[in-house]
């Protein structure tokens, strides 16, 4: 859903208070005025709650309070802005928090944890929030937030004539090979590419690291959008793990072919054609079957393992390289074949707090990647442990030389259980997925 759908005017307001009760206090009385059925003091006590349990701070100077309740309404979202600041425990160094981004969900909206992982990544761009905190006033506050939330920041591709023949031959490029769809690479272009600035007549499927909210107005947008994070200026660096994003979620298939087109990351020129037969690019991962996704595991699950584990690759851990090793899906056949090797950081929280699609687990999940040991996430992301030695073995396939014992063990789980392994090389930063014992690189190595 398009997150600027749910945000009303008259529950944008200027914050007085100078500790988080006060300000959830005024943010709820908004939302009272507009929804008077509403109970505050149950979603007052429902959101210190959580807040006691684990902090909602997201960092520069934004709060992401979030509760469920028993409702009729799927969202209520409510923001409150503060320029003096205000106290809160969860912040780091004393920091002072200026915006506070309050989300009421229903018990049975479904898509909970992604709208709360959809308004985290927008509340992570430094500019935006910058430009939310100083707005002149709440009228201008509103249209920044319709603005950044709607996802219509990108920039326009210059459509010079360069750009328009590499299109216009892709297409064709794409029909003579039998092509089913063309796939466009945005961050060629500064500030990513708007829907409608490629318009083709067949399919095509939008790659970008922003994150774009999908809208309602189909005649412009592109069949299908996919987020990829690069840390990359080569051409088209996201191909691969863009393709395998699109196999999970059912947008192409085994047996297509696509044809896709970039260039260089903002460079604003198109330069590169390029066709991938799906089924020849991913052969020896597959070895003879089609089901790349193990039946238990949700699609967007393994996007975010992805995305936490290339994060990591390129960041580390204060300064220092990270090596680590995510086991996805098969949960029951998989804890047969692991033990600890220390207490379960993860044991005792609710599973809706202890799950990868929730934005507050990033932090957590980064932090505990010091841990030897490997991840142990069930197929709905729900993360089971962390520091879990992998009992199994291997003796069907060779890794290339340079591979250590994470990458064995990747190899071996992955063939002794339906399940997906991720690795994170301390050595190189790259990030290996693993299926059956077949390793396929996400990532160029880095070092």
């Amino acid at each position: 859903m398009r997150l600027d759908k749910i945000i009303a005017r008259n529950r944008i307001i200027d914050l007085h208070s100078g500790d988080l009760a006060g300000a959830l206090q005024e943010l709820l009385g908004v939302c009272v005025k507009t929804f008077p059925d509403l109970k505050p003091d149950a979603l007052m006590k429902g959101l210190l709650a959580r807040e006691s349990t684990m902090t909602t701070y997201l960092g520069l100077g934004v709060a992401l309070p979030h509760v469920r309740v028993k409702m009729n309404r799927r969202y209520i979202l409510a923001i409150g802005r503060s320029r003096a600041g205000i106290r809160y425990d969860g912040a780091i160094d004393d920091e002072r928090v200026h915006l506070i981004v309050m989300l009421i969900a229903g018990e049975n909206a479904r898509d909970y944890l992604q709208v709360l992982a959809s308004i985290a990544r927008q509340v992570k761009e430094p500019d935006l929030v910058k430009s939310l905190i100083n707005a002149p006033d709440i009228r201008a506050l509103h249209e920044l937030l319709i603005g950044g939330f709607g996802g219509i920041r990108p920039v326009q591709a210059q459509q010079n004539r360069v750009n328009r023949l590499m299109f216009r031959e892709a297409e064709r490029v794409a029909k003579g090979a039998g092509c089913r769809a063309v796939m466009v690479f945005g961050d060629t272009f500064i500030g990513g590419i708007e829907a409608g600035a490629v318009p083709g007549r067949l399919k095509t499927i939008l790659v970008t690291r922003n994150p774009i909210e999908p809208s309602d107005d189909d005649g412009k947008e592109f069949s299908e959008t996919i987020q990829v994070r690069s840390f990359s200026s080569q051409r088209m660096a996201q191909l691969r793990s863009a393709i395998l994003v699109a196999l999970t979620r059912g947008v192409i298939a085994f047996n297509d072919r696509v044809c896709c087109v970039g260039g260089m990351t903002g460079s604003n020129q198109f330069d590169t054609v390029t066709v991938v037969d799906i089924e020849r690019e991913f052969q020896t991962l597959l070895t003879g079957r089609n089901d790349l996704l193990p039946e238990d595991v949700k699609p967007e699950v393994l996007e975010r393992v992805i995305a936490v584990a290339t994060e990591l690759a390129v960041e580390g851990r204060e300064g220092r390289p990270v090596g680590c090793l995510f086991v996805i899906g098969d949960n029951g056949r998989v804890a047969t074949l692991t033990k600890p090797l220390v207490l379960n950081p993860f044991y005792g929280y609710k599973e809706e707090d202890r799950n990868i699609l929730n934005p507050f687990m990033d932090e957590t999940v980064k932090e505990f990647s010091s841990i030897d040991g490997a991840f142990i996430i069930r197929g709905d992301g729900v993360v089971e442990s962390a520091g879990s030695l992998i009992q199994a073995t291997d003796s069907d396939h060779v890794l290339p030389s340079g591979l250590g014992s994470r990458h064995a063990a990747a190899a071996a789980i992955s063939v002794a259980a339906h399940c997906i392994s991720i690795v994170v090389s301390s050595s190189t930063a790259q990030v290996t997925l693993f299926r059956r014992g077949v390793m396929l690189p996400l990532t160029e190595k880095r070092r």
